[in-house]
């Protein structure tokens, strides 16, 4: 599978127009970090002189030209974990992690495609660069009452199959902070787990840190109306922090709400150091360390697949 994206983002909703031109390269980091969460397989913004979306070639040369060592590329269905699983086994820049996103869970088990699908990652799970299963958890905030328990199951299948497989585990936490906790403690959490976009504030800060959980900072650290991330990010132990875009979405201060793309870490990573009142190249040494933690190291296993 080698298409340049699987598909394009949706509307923002609000009627209102966005500019869809690509943010400039950013200075570059001194100390290189890794993207641990980005969706490079959808489509969206304008590249230069008017050409089309970025893929996912251009997007890491644009990455790497700025200290962006590696990516973790992010399934959110069966389709979009194939591509991502495709692209990390042909490219040395990029592992991939493979799920249903919870918003996925109540439609399928309508359709009675729930288990087959939860099958599908599964057998994705076994390939040497998939590390991660994710991302995965659970969204009251899209997700009626009456879906809630289909997002349980599914949530409760993920944590199973990374714990087969010994790989991280990508939640996805919206909305529902207490009973992504509840299910992580009654089945019990994977080894390393991360909450993806962190948005809680310094009481599951505080929690995380107690269990040894991981907490990936989005640009939403960066927004002006997020002090609850910075007072997180403050009660967050150095050795728990990590960093990502979550692009195309949640592109950091100063060019919120164009399109967001993995070489744009620096303004996150920048905007970290300085509310943390520390050096820029020391957080971004801390991180890259955590981040070889959770994943392991993008050169364990080498690409199988000749571009």
């Amino acid at each position: 599978m080698t298409d340049a994206h699987v598909r394009a983002r949706g509307g923002d909703g609000g009627g209102q127009k966005r500019d869809l031109t690509y943010p400039p390269l950013p200075q570059a980091l001194t100390v290189p970090v890794y993207d641990n969460h980005t969706h490079m397989e959808i489509a969206d913004g304008v590249g230069d002189g008017g050409d089309g979306p970025l893929d996912y070639r251009e997007h890491l040369d644009r990455a790497s030209s700025v200290g962006i060592r590696g990516v973790v590329q992010v399934g959110t269905d069966l389709d979009t974990s194939r591509w991502s699983a495709s692209i990390a086994a042909r490219e040395p820049r990029v592992l991939a992690a493979v799920a249903l996103h919870p918003n996925e869970a109540p439609v399928l088990d309508e359709q009675g495609l729930l288990d087959e699908h939860l099958a599908g990652i599964a057998e994705l799970a076994a390939l040497p660069r998939v590390r991660a299963i994710g991302e995965t958890g659970l969204d009251f905030f899209r997700t009626a009452d009456d879906g809630r328990a289909a997002q349980i199951r599914s949530f409760e299948e993920h944590i199973r199959i990374a714990k087969d497989h010994d790989l991280a585990l990508t939640i996805h936490d919206r909305d529902a902070h207490d009973a992504v906790v509840e299910v992580l403690e009654r089945v019990g959490a994977p080894e390393r787990t991360v909450f993806h976009c962190f948005s809680g504030g310094p009481e599951l800060a505080r929690l995380c840190a107690e269990r040894g959980w991981y907490m990936s900072f989005a640009g939403t650290v960066t927004f002006k109306n997020a002090q609850n991330l910075r007072d997180a990010l403050h009660v967050a132990p150095r050795h728990l922090i990590m960093i990502e875009t979550d692009a195309p979405f949640l592109t950091p201060t100063p060019f919120r709400g164009r399109p967001n793309a993995p070489y744009l870490i620096p303004h996150t990573l920048r905007s970290m150091a300085e509310t943390l009142g520390t050096d820029v190249s020391m957080l971004a040494a801390q991180i890259t360390s955590n981040t070889e933690l959770v994943y392991g190291s993008w050169d364990a296993e080498p690409v199988t697949v000749v571009q």
